[in-house]
């Protein structure tokens, strides 16, 4: 799909769902199947890391909610990673990749766990090479004019990853006109998840993912790492992070940049302390957490090796 059939088909669905500020994932995107297809096998190999021991999806599981459910991931030779891995379902609607947004796409973003050295460990000068040894060289030639090149690798992958949505939620479908989709205690969990105001921050298709913000508002959360200040290294961007996406939410713990929490129901309260400045009560997080439920969407088909 071209960024401009992408963007009035966004556009299109805010217009229609404007009352709301959350509008529904659309059940479809579209992509370009055999660039998906060989994107799809690019994802499950672990060809890609320097000991063929990590895959995307070692850190991905598209099984569950697209995160591995580790506080941090490990990548080749068993090192562990700094920074909890993010869902790669709905990514796409993404303004911007990683926590700290150095990407600004998907292809971007799929270049980085190899090249880093934590990760994958490889360099694309050596991984190159390797792919050309393999079946890949014939599916490479099949689609691509240049064949395998580190360009057309991110952007096999990126067409793959767009498939990755999970439309179809209880409260897609509640957003679509389907007043029944959601209980009565989903309901009033979603008007207090706006009137409370997490809103602010979690909004538009993927309930986040679509601005920075500082963590920690009105409190200090005692976070090790900076954020976007690593790319921009102003004074003003330390401690902000891209606002990660709730869909799913139930199924991604932990929770947060760092992973502190498995508990949902901790991270919501955490979030009134850090971003509201308010307690919540024990009724409230309660339907706030039945609304969050409401989240999980349904997965796609194309999630096997």
């Amino acid at each position: 799909m071209t960024n401009l059939k992408f963007f009035i088909l966004i556009l299109s669905t805010t217009i229609l769902f404007a009352k709301e500020p959350v509008t529904p994932i659309p059940l479809s995107l579209e992509v370009d199947a055999k660039k998906a297809a060989l994107g799809q096998k690019l994802f499950f190999d672990p060809m890609l890391s320097r000991n063929d021991t990590i895959s995307c999806a070692s850190c991905h599981n598209l099984q569950d909610g697209g995160d591995d459910n580790l506080k941090y991931s490990f990548g080749i030779n068993g090192q562990e990673g700094s920074i909890n891995a993010p869902t790669v379902y709905n990514a796409v609607f993404n303004f911007w990749q990683f926590w700290d947004g150095r990407a600004k796409t998907l292809k971007e973003q799929a270049t980085g766990p190899i090249e880093n050295p934590v990760e994958m460990g490889f360099s694309f000068k050596e991984l190159i090479p390797k792919l050309k040894k393999s079946k890949y060289n014939q599916l490479f030639s099949e689609i691509y004019k240049d064949g395998i090149t580190k360009e057309n690798i991110a952007d096999a992958i990126a067409e793959y990853e767009k498939t990755l949505i999970t439309p179809n939620s209880p409260f897609d479908k509640y957003l679509r006109g389907d007043k029944n989709a959601l209980t009565q205690e989903q309901k009033e969990g979603y008007e207090l998840f706006k009137t409370k105001g997490c809103i602010s921050c979690h909004h538009g298709v993927n309930l986040g993912g679509n601005l920075y913000n500082k963590f920690g508002v009105f409190e200090n959360t005692g976070s090790q790492q900076l954020g976007r200040y690593n790319v921009t290294h102003k004074e003003r961007d330390k401690y902000y992070f891209k606002v990660p996406t709730l869909r799913n939410i139930e199924k991604t713990a932990p929770y947060f940049h760092d992973g502190r929490t498995y508990s949902l129901k901790e991270a919501v309260l955490l979030m009134a302390q850090y971003q509201l400045g308010r307690d919540i009560s024990d009724e409230d997080v309660e339907k706030i957490l039945a609304f969050l439920h409401s989240l999980n969407g349904e997965l796609p088909k194309n999630i096997e090796p």
